[in-house]
């Protein structure tokens, strides 16, 4: 398995991924949502404020996960948040996708981010480093439907101390469907 980051596929095969595993998982409603969403994301989000890490084997794509930057009126430190995040409905449940997040995340480290946040199934992303955190801790930029699925992680392996003020995330993601 190989991974890498940037646009290195054609993004119409990213986009076909996450509508498709979404729609196995959720329905199709929910597959084109999230197909939408990530051709929005593509489209719209400036290379500096997006992170865009494949899983492939011998190319074929296996998943994919999309990070982009958020801010904190209040606070220097430099934050990206994982979503979404998909795996080929096949190849679930094998590690690819713990793989791929941890390859982010070194991703982020080395390019300096000092913050990771997701929101999510805490079973499963737990398992990457990161924690159930509060609104307390990081304000989500739009009401979360599910708080107890707000998670969060220092990149530096020390506990995430609170960020400070009022956040914002890019445009794509600042969607109150998705939170």
């Amino acid at each position: 398995m190989d991974f890498s980051t940037g646009l290195t596929r054609d993004p119409s095969e990213i986009i076909r991924l996450f509508a498709g595993v979404f729609s196995a998982s959720e329905g199709p409603e929910e597959g084109a949502a999230i197909g939408g969403f990530v051709r929005e994301l593509l489209n719209s989000t400036p290379p500096e404020d997006i992170l865009v890490c494949t899983a492939q084997h011998d190319h074929d794509l296996l998943g994919c996960a999309i990070f982009s930057r958020m801010t904190f009126s209040q606070d220097t430190r430099n934050v990206f948040i994982l979503s979404p995040m998909a795996v080929q409905t096949g190849r679930q449940k094998t590690g690819i996708g713990q793989a791929l997040i941890s390859y982010g995340l070194d991703r982020l480290r080395a390019a300096g981010v000092d913050v990771a946040l997701t929101y999510g199934d805490p079973a499963y992303y737990c398992k990457t480093g990161f924690v159930q955190i509060t609104e307390d801790t990081a304000q989500p930029p739009l009401k979360l439907s599910h708080p107890h699925g707000w998670l969060g992680q220092a990149l530096d392996g020390f506990d995430l101390k609170p960020l400070k003020g009022p956040s914002r995330c890019i445009s794509a993601l600042n969607n109150p469907l998705l939170w």
